[in-house]
Formats: C-alpha cells, sequence, structure tokens
C-alpha cells in the first residue's frame, strides 16, 4: 500500500504518520534554530560567569614522604573557603572564588605535572605552592614557562632561587614566579644564637647535608658562616637521599668529637641516621642535636621515641608568634587552638605558613586591581607588602629580586608535662632572628 502526503495551510508537506503530532520539517528547523540560539546564550553566560571566577592553584604534598608538611592543608583551606564564600571583592568588584588544592604525593614529577594541568586545563589566575624544592620548584617552573603568576613558600630562598638557574650578582631570570622563605642567613642567625647559649661545647659541628636542593645550598651558603663564626665544621660529604647505612659519617663524627650535630635531610633519612647514632654511641655525645627540614612536625619526633627528647630544630611559625591572617582575621594562636579542636591533633608549624601563602596571595589579588590580568597580578607580587602569620612579607627589601625572607626562630622538642594531651612540647629557645617572637625556655643539652 503506498503513503500519501498532504499539504498544511502554510504549504509544508507532511507525511501521513506526521497527522496529529504538530512536527513538521519547517517546524523542526526552526526548533532546532531557537535550541542553538538559547544554547549560544547559555555559553556566552557561562564565559561570563567564568570570568567573574577567581581559580587559584594550591599545590602541597599531603601524601609520600614530606605529607607532614601537607597534614595542615585541609584545616586551612578549610578556613580560606569559609572566608571567601559569600565571594571576594577586589576594587568593587566581586569575584566568586575557586581554591584548587593538589596533592603532589612528594613527587616532583608529578608536580610539575599537576601545575600544567591548573595552568593548562582549569586556567588558574595565580599559584600558590609550598613545601620543598621537590614540590615548590617544579611548580615554580612551570608557572614561569607559561606566564602565570605563582607565589612559594617553605623552601629556604637560595635552593628557590639559585636552585633554579639565577646567577649570584645577575639579575633575576624570573618574571612570574615569587617566593617568601628564610634563607641561610636567617639559620644562621637562628644556629649562632643557640649554639652561643645556656648549652656549653666545643664548637665542633657535624654536619650531615643530601645531595639535593637544600643540602648543596646550606652546605655553600650556611656552613661558611657557621665557620667564620668560629664553630669547626666537620663534613664527611653530602649522601644521596635514600641512603640506609650511615655508619661512615657517624664515624667521622665519633672520631673528630662533634659535639653539635646539623642536618637538613627528608625524614625518612633522619629517622635511619638517628637509630644508627644512638646503636653506635655517638649519640651520648652530641650536645646539641640541630636539625632542620625533618623533625618540624610531632609526628616525626614521636616516631623517634625517647630519641627525639630534647632534639633542637627551627621553627618558621608558632602559636606564640605575635601576627596574625589578614585574609581570616584570626591571631596565631587561635589558629594553632582551631587546628588542636577540628583535628584532635597537636598543631604544626605549618599552619602558619599555608596560612600566610593565602593570605599573601589573595592580599596580592586586591592589590593587583585586576585579578584575572596575569601581568597585573605579577606586577603587584613584586611589590607587596604584607603583615601574615609567619611576619612580614616585603618583596621590594630582598635580600634577592623576587624574594622575601623571612625569619627562622630556635626551639627544641621536649617531652610535655604531666596531664598533657600530647606527647611533646615545642618551646622558643632563642629570637635572634625576630625579637617580637617570645622566649619560652632555655635549651637544654640533648642527653639532659
Amino acid at each position: 500500500m503506498g503513503s500519501k502526503t498532504t499539504s498544511d495551510s502554510d504549504g509544508t508537506t507532511r507525511h501521513p504518520f506526521d497527522r496529529g503530532r504538530g512536527v513538521t520539517r519547517r517546524r523542526l528547523l526552526k526548533g532546532a534554530g531557537t535550541l542553538l540560539a538559547a544554547a549560544s546564550v547559555r555559553s556566552g553566560l557561562a564565559r561570563a560567569d567564568a570570568a567573574e571566577t577567581l581559580k587559584v592553584g594550591f599545590v602541597s604534598p599531603r601524601s609520600g614522604a614530606l605529607a607532614g608538611f601537607g597534614e595542615c592543608d585541609p584545616y586551612v583551606l578549610d578556613l580560606a573557603r569559609k572566608k571567601l564564600a559569600g565571594g571576594f571583592s577586589v576594587g568593587g568588584k566581586s569575584y566568586a572564588v575557586e581554591l584548587l588544592d593538589r596533592d603532589t604525593q612528594s613527587d616532583p614529577s608529578r608536580a610539575s605535572s599537576l601545575a600544567k594541568n591548573l595552568i593548562n586545563e582549569e586556567h588558574v589566575d595565580l599559584m600558590l605552592t609550598t613545601s620543598t624544592p621537590e614540590v615548590v620548584n617544579p611548580v615554580s617552573d612551570a608557572c614561569e614557562a607559561a606566564g602565570v603568576p605563582c607565589l612559594s613558600t617553605v623552601v629556604p630562598w637560595e635552593s628557590w632561587y639559585f636552585g633554579r638557574g639565577a646567577k649570584p650578582g645577575q639579575p633575576s631570570p624570573f618574571r612570574w614566579t615569587y617566593h617568601f622563605c628564610f634563607g641561610g642567613a636567617d639559620f644562621f642567625r637562628a644556629y649562632n644564637s643557640q649554639w652561643n647559649g645556656p648549652v656549653k661545647t666545643n664548637k665542633k659541628v657535624g654536619i650531615l647535608y643530601p645531595n639535593d636542593a637544600d643540602g648543596n645550598a646550606v652546605r655553600e651558603h650556611l656552613a661558611p658562616a657557621l665557620a667564620k663564626a668560629g664553630f669547626t665544621i666537620v663534613d664527611p660529604g653530602a649522601y644521596e637521599d635514600g641512603t640506609t647505612d650511615f655508619s661512615a659519617q657517624i664515624a667521622k663524627f665519633k672520631a673528630e668529637r662533634c659535639e653539635i650535630f646539623n642536618t637538613f635531610p627528608i625524614p625518612p633519612d633522619f629517622a635511619t641516621f638517628w637509630r644508627q647514632a644512638a646503636q653506635q654511641g655517638y649519640t651520648r655525645m652530641v650536645k646539641i642535636a640541630q636539625i632542620a627540614k625533618t623533625g618540624l612536625f610531632p609526628s616525626q619526633v614521636e616516631a623517634l621515641g625517647s630519641l627525639g627528647y630534647n632534639l633542637a630544630t627551627a621553627c618558621y611559625w608558632h602559636p606564640t608568634w605575635p601576627y596574625r591572617s589578614p585574609l581570616t582575621g584570626l591571631s596565631s594562636r587561635a589558629l594553632g587552638d582551631g587546628y588542636e579542636k577540628a583535628t584532635g591533633r597537636q598543631w604544626t608549624q605549618q599552619i602558619g605558613a599555608s596560612m600566610a601563602l593565602l593570605d599573601a596571595g589573595f592580599d596580592t589579588l586586591t592589590k593587583s586591581g585586576a585579578p584575572k590580568d596575569k601581568a597585573a597580578v605579577a606586577k603587584a607580587l613584586g611589590t607587596l607588602k604584607v603583615v601574615t602569620p609567619v611576619g612580614p612579607i616585603d618583596f621590594t627589601k630582598g635580600p634577592v629580586p623576587n624574594v622575601s625572607s623571612t625569619p627562622i626562630i630556635g626551639c627544641q622538642w621536649v617531652k610535655a608535662k604531666a596531664g598533657s594531651k600530647f606527647q611533646l612540647d615545642l618551646p622558643i629557645t632563642e629570637h635572634a632572628d625576630d625579637p617580637k617572637v617570645p622566649i619560652g625556655a632555655a635549651l637544654r643539652p640533648y642527653n639532659a
């Protein structure tokens, strides 16, 4: 049986099967046009919405060997997100904010890959990154190559600046990347103060510096300054990260009777070394065991048991510091207490540094006047002056371009007093790098 066609009053030819459905070819085309127009409008609105949203990347190590640094980041990011939930105003204009945090898993290659994804796929307006050269340097390099403003912290500034190719006395090769942190001069002031304090030694220092960005920087800049100040430096040479046998280094420190010990290792390496040092009798000789990069956080020291008591260290933030967060309005004490209440864990010094990174980042976006303009944001970074939980950040002072130096303060892990809910306490023992920070206790000998 053949099919017949009919015509509507508008001249549109219609198949019998279309009768009663109200759909004609012309109407279908008209409807498609309407849908396309609506989709175009929605797409335009989406682009407009995107233009009103600030995207800020936050890259740190939340797992892996460096996980101690990222332990507090969820807490700090939550504080910032709550503060920014109602929008962020710049020059009378309000922006929505997306904080895109990423975990490097303590892998430099992953850090670089995450940064590139945030740059190329998420189109971040500003990158923030923290905690060790293994994280910060590859993220900074990716931003420098892509022309994305980046602010970083918690890497000795020499490891960041010279470790990425800058040369002493030459103009900075960096346009987009900026860094605030302590450096060799800050460590020197803290160590010189701490080691000339109440604990008397023969001033012979056994140094255990790895063959990495941190170790090479402190060997070049810190060790000579300590030697010039009257300390005898005993250096058995650089070792590779992941070394499992430190017998040769321990034997040298014992033979030279090094009563001061100083090291900048990744945490697993120090745990291996210090246990071997105890087994081979070196720890009984040590009067000041000054550690950096490792032993910054309670969990790392608790893992050493009684070997962790009286380890001297230095902090880049402490709840007793007399500064507050401009973004949240919280004092240093409130930040530390809030973390303990929220997590049930003891405060860590990274709380102040991660908060300061967010404080300085959003202050930069405000002062840029144009937070979606990457060149304006980078320019604002270069002139940034702001007081954060770690103290003043001032990129107009140096010590080199693209860098602002912040203090490092001597302190010591001691067994907590009876009744404390935590195993350890960390009193401030000197304040040469920032006299505004209150001293809480005198340094004790390691074997006290």
